[in-house]
C-alpha cells in the first residue's frame, strides 16, 4: 500500500487558506492580531482505548517529521506531557506501509500499545490511508506489527495490533512483600496464583489481587518495590495489578498500571501479556480467551477499555496475541520545534 504523504485534508487546508477571501473589518476599527505558530509542525491528539473524550490514554501524533532530530522528537514529546507521542515516516523497510516512531518521555522506544492503535486512527482520519482499508503494517523499533482495522461506514471503529508471542519469566519468590510493598495485607494476592513476569514485546510483571477494592487501595512504594526486586536478583519491571472480580461494567478484569513515576490510564504492550497470563493460570479458559477486556484507569479519572484476543488450543499453547480498542480524535495543533 502506498502512502500518500500530503493528505486530503492537508491539501484542502492549504488551499483555502490561500483563495478564502478576507473578511473587510468596519471602518475604523482597529486591525486584529492574531497569535500564530511559526515554522510549527502538525499533530493530532487522540484518546486511546476509549470512544468518549477526555477519557483513556493521550497521544499525539505528527506529520510533518520531514529533518527532525530523534532529540527534537523527544524534546516535542517532552513538551507535549503524554506519556507517549509517534511520529509518522515514510515505510523505510519491505512488508511495512507506515515507518512509526515511538517516543516516551525518557526517549524512544521500541514498541508500545496505545501509540500504535492511536496513529491508526491519526492516519485514517487524516485521510492517509483509504476508506475500508483491512490492515497495515507499522515498521516500529521492535519489527513489523501488523494492525487489523474494522470500519463503520466511512469511518474507522477499531483496530486491532498483533504482538509478539509470550515469553512467561521469572516468578517473584515474596509475595507478601510485594503486598507490603503495595500497601496491601498478603490477604489481598489471589491465592493460588504466581506474580510473574509475561513479555509480548514488553515485559512486566502481574500481580493477581482477590477484589477490586484492594486494586484502588493499592498505593506504590517505589523503593519498597525496587527491594523486592533486588533481593531477588531479578531485573525491575513495570508492575500490573488487576483483580478478576466482576463488576458492572462487565469487564474481564478490573486493573491498573503502576510505574516507577506515574500511573497510566491504558497499557497496550501490558495487556497482550496480562491476557496471556490469564489464560496460562487457568483465571481465563481457552474458549474465552478471544473476548478478554481490561477495565483499566478508573481509579485515576481516566477509564479505559483495553480489549484482548488470545488464540490458545491449551493453557500452555497460545498461538496467537491481538489487543484492540477505539481512539476519539479529541484536538488538533502545531507545535514549534525550531
Amino acid at each position: 500500500m502506498r502512502t500518500p504523504w500530503m493528505s486530503r485534508r492537508t491539501l484542502l487546508g492549504l488551499a483555502g487558506s490561500l483563495i478564502a477571501p478576507r473578511l473587510a473589518a468596519p471602518a475604523g476599527a482597529q486591525p486584529v492580531r492574531r497569535a500564530a505558530v511559526a515554522n510549527g509542525r502538525r499533530f493530532l491528539q487522540y484518546d486511546v482505548f476509549t470512544d468518549r473524550p477526555l477519557t483513556g490514554n493521550q497521544l499525539a501524533v505528527f506529520f510533518e517529521t520531514a529533518g527532525l532530530t530523534t532529540e527534537v522528537m523527544a524534546a516535542m514529546t517532552r513538551e507535549t506531557n503524554f506519556s507517549e507521542a509517534t511520529f509518522v515516516f515514510p515505510a523505510e523497510r519491505a512488508g511495512t506501509d507506515i515507518r512509526l516512531r515511538i517516543f516516551g518521555r525518557g526517549g524512544e522506544m521500541p514498541f508500545a500499545g496505545h501509540p500504535v492503535i492511536g496513529s491508526a486512527f491519526a492516519l485514517a482520519d487524516d485521510g492517509a490511508i483509504p476508506t475500508g482499508t483491512k490492515e497495515l503494517t507499522f515498521g516500529l523499533n521492535i519489527g513489523p506489527t501488523l494492525v487489523e482495522l474494522a470500519w463503520q461506514a466511512n469511518r474507522l471503529a477499531f483496530a486491532w495490533m498483533t504482538q509478539q508471542p509470550p515469553v512467561f519469566g521469572a516468578t517473584l519468590p515474596a509475595p507478601d512483600a510485594v503486598a507490603s510493598a503495595l500497601g496491601l495485607p498478603a490477604a489481598a494476592l489471589m491465592p493460588g496464583r504466581p506474580i510473574q513476569e509475561v513479555n509480548c514485546g514488553s515485559a512486566f510483571y502481574f500481580v493477581p489481587l482477590a477484589t477490586r477494592a484492594a486494586v484502588d487501595q493499592a498505593v506504590l512504594d517505589t523503593r519498597a518495590m525496587g527491594a523486592v526486586f533486588e533481593k531477588a536478583g531479578l531485573a525491575r519491571r513495570g508492575v500490573f495489578i488487576f483483580s478478576p472480580e466482576l463488576g458492572a461494567d462487565g469487564a474481564t478484569v478490573y486493573s491498573r498500571m503502576l510505574g516507577a513515576t506515574a500511573e497510566d490510564p491504558a497499557t497496550g504492550s501490558a495487556s497482550g501479556p496480562l491476557g496471556c497470563y490469564l489464560v496460562r493460570h487457568g483465571i481465563v479458559s481457552t474458549a474465552r480467551a478471544d473476548a478478554i477486556v481490561s477495565a483499566q484507569g478508573v481509579k485515576m479519572n481516566r477509564p479505559s477499555r483495553v480489549h484482548i484476543r488470545i488464540d490458545a488450543t491449551a493453557p500452555d499453547a497460545i498461538t496467537r496475541v491481538r489487543v484492540g480498542g477505539a481512539s476519539v480524535l479529541v484536538g488538533e495543533g502545531r507545535l514549534r520545534a525550531e
